[in-house]
């Protein structure tokens, strides 16, 4: 079994930053394709960026220039930094992340429990 937990969230004023966290722990062999998105109320879930086990990363237009995907494999967690944050950047951000179990290296996709981002003044 595997579990992810999400992190850091929060309330910031447009122009602001936050990073967000997400760890994976449990049966795992590797984590390959990652993703973040985010669903905004009355909105459907969207992808804002992808990183690949390759480390090859691609953006939403939306967030390009402002938001950077990254991953430190020794801790098993992806980050999210959001930089220049807008209010139309308020939603609640999943981290996805593409894991294989290390007892039978079955490939698995698991989501985040998400975290609320908002964007206010």
């Amino acid at each position: 079994q595997v579990q992810l937990v999400e992190s850091g969230g929060g309330l910031v004023q447009p122009g602001g930053s936050l990073r967000l966290s997400c760890v994976a722990s449990g049966s795992i062999f590797s984590i390959n394709a990652m993703g973040w998105y985010r669903q905004a109320p009355g909105k459907q879930r969207e992808l804002v960026a992808t990183l690949t086990g390759a480390g090859i990363t691609n953006y939403a237009d939306s967030v390009k220039g402002r938001f950077t995907f990254s991953r430190d494999n020794a801790k098993n967690t992806v980050y999210l930094q959001m930089n220049n944050l807008k209010p139309e950047d308020t939603a609640v951000y999943y981290c996805n992340v593409y894991i294989r179990d290390r007892l039978n290296l079955k490939g698995t996709n698991y989501w985040g429990q998400g975290t609320q981002v908002t964007v206010s003044s």
